[in-house]
């Protein structure tokens, strides 16, 4: 008997490179500080939902193709998206039963600590930044976890991605 195939990952593929869009998308400088983690809340998204599918190897690809995208030492965000996809895997079983608000509260720290990363791997390249702002993409991205959630779900069931 064929083993059925899955023709939908294009959906996830898809949304990831929206992601690299909106991650690189013209910003006005007020906003540019506090740019949303896309591709790590997308992949934390996949990552819930569909753990077969979305991994620590698409989250290290995705990674390349952003220090390559933003310029950045290659490898930089590779790690940073690794590490934290690692975070969230750690923690799946419990953050698929938190409510909402509260995978936002975990997101949060999840994102800071990636950010942390970032920060230090900025300091030993020479690009640190002079304030705490680093943090505001994380605290951006938690915020809008809940309706980055909720339409990602609805995506996923319109094209029955599973």
């Amino acid at each position: 008997m064929p083993v059925p195939t899955s023709r939908d990952g294009w959906v996830i593929w898809l949304s990831m490179l929206l992601g690299l869009l909106l991650s690189v998308m013209p910003l006005p400088d007020f906003m540019q500080v506090g740019r949303p983690l896309w591709l790590a809340m997308l992949l934390a998204f996949w990552n819930l939902n569909l753990p077969h599918r979305v991994g620590m190897l698409s989250a290290w690809c995705l990674g390349l193709a952003a220090d390559v995208l933003y310029g950045d030492l290659l490898g930089q965000n590779a790690l940073v998206l690794t590490l934290s996809l690692f975070m969230v895997q750690s923690l799946q079983r419990r953050l698929r039963m938190f409510p909402l608000w509260q995978q936002s509260l975990v997101l949060l720290v999840v994102f800071g600590l990636a950010q942390l990363v970032q920060l230090w791997l900025n300091a030993l390249t020479g690009n640190r930044p002079p304030t705490l702002l680093f943090l505001l993409p994380a605290l951006t991205s938690a915020l809008l976890w809940p309706w980055l959630y909720v339409a990602l779900q609805w995506l996923r069931r319109r094209f029955a991605v599973y």
